[in-house]
């Protein structure tokens, strides 16, 4: 991912002018990172590291995920639909 990239999906995922790092952000650039990995992985099936390193990613991206949806429900359903990342069912506690 190149820094021009990087800037328009920070920008479209922003809550304010300079916000690089709130969660909406992290997720974003995550689901950006995982969908290139994920096509990497889809040719060189060999690559461990790479597997690896997608799990990592997912497991983070869902931590910050379970994150806003605690803290603000309805930029978490926002979000879920405009990068298109499907959601398991609301546990009401």
């Amino acid at each position: 991912m190149d820094a021009q990239h990087r800037k328009e999906v920070m920008q479209a995922h922003a809550t304010a002018e300079n916000d690089t790092g709130s969660t909406s952000v992290q997720v974003a650039l995550l689901s950006d990172r995982i969908s290139n990995l994920s096509a990497h992985l889809a040719t060189n099936k060999k690559d461990k590291a790479g597997q690896r390193g997608l799990q990592i990613m997912n497991g983070k991206r869902r931590r910050l995920l379970k994150y806003l949806e605690g803290r603000d429900y309805d930029a978490y359903i926002a979000l879920t639909n405009t990068l298109g990342i499907r959601r398991g069912q609301r546990i009401v506690r």
